[in-house]
């Protein structure tokens, strides 16, 4: 398995001979404007692409979506997106992705796909009030591999690792939050029950948005073997 964190929560998974694209927030550095109720009011993405937005999209055998937020589907992803590849995402965002004429196929609990199996999981994008206006949104499992997605740490995410028994995590933890309601992605402490049950932890969506406050060398130096890629770099694990 090899995985290249592009920038932010966008990964390419290389696995068992297939390329997939995961979350593409592919616009230039500064097209978006800041997230609202946020501080650090700065333009979004806040960091370059390490490598041009078309040489992402190439060569890709599918597509996952884990929600449709801006800093998870952008406007270049939906231009630059390829429409004769499997696009796989949450039941929620069919209809408005078939808008963008790919070949959706939405996962409700699980499916097989060219030998591999996707399971959706459930995720929780912060808590109380701000995780409802957030949602919805989900984390999928391919086989041994683990995609939490915008998720704080909760019985949900500890249930799926149970069940699952991956090999590999991918968390999103940019300790991500509005000026009210806590984080709503993983933050260190988050992190580390991560870590405590599962081999191997990607830590990504760090150091690309303004609203994301945890930097990787704060997350390495607080949670000993988590992994913890710079932007362009490949894991292979």
């Amino acid at each position: 398995m090899h995985i290249t964190l592009v920038r932010s929560a966008t990964i390419i998974v290389e696995l068992a001979g297939r390329r997939i694209l995961v979350d593409p927030m592919l616009d230039d550095v500064g097209a978006r404007p800041p997230i609202e109720g946020t501080r650090n009011q700065v333009a979004n993405p806040t960091v370059p692409l390490p490598f041009p937005a078309e040489e992402v999209v190439q060569g890709l055998d599918a597509v996952l979506v884990t929600h449709r937020h801006r800093d998870h589907l952008d406007a270049r992803g939906e231009e630059l997106l390829p429409h004769d590849v499997p696009v796989f995402c949450q039941p929620e965002d069919e209809a408005a992705l078939r808008t963008l004429g790919l070949d959706v196929r939405p996962v409700e609990d699980a499916l097989e796909w060219d030998g591999l199996r996707i399971t959706r999981a459930p995720a929780r994008h912060g808590t109380g009030r701000v995780a409802e206006l957030l949602a919805p949104v989900s984390g999928f499992v391919l086989d041994d591999l683990y995609l939490a997605g915008d998720t704080v740490w909760y019985e949900e995410v500890e249930a799926t690792i149970e069940r699952h028994r991956p090999r590999v995590a991918v968390v999103n933890a940019g300790g991500a939050e509005f000026v009210e309601g806590g984080l709503i992605v993983m933050g260190v402490e988050d992190v580390r029950e991560v870590v405590a049950r599962v081999p191997t932890v990607v830590a990504v969506h760090m150091g690309a948005l303004n609203h994301c406050f945890l930097e990787r060398e704060s997350l390495r130096r607080a949670v000993p073997g988590v992994l913890v890629p710079e932007d362009g770099e490949t894991l292979e694990l």
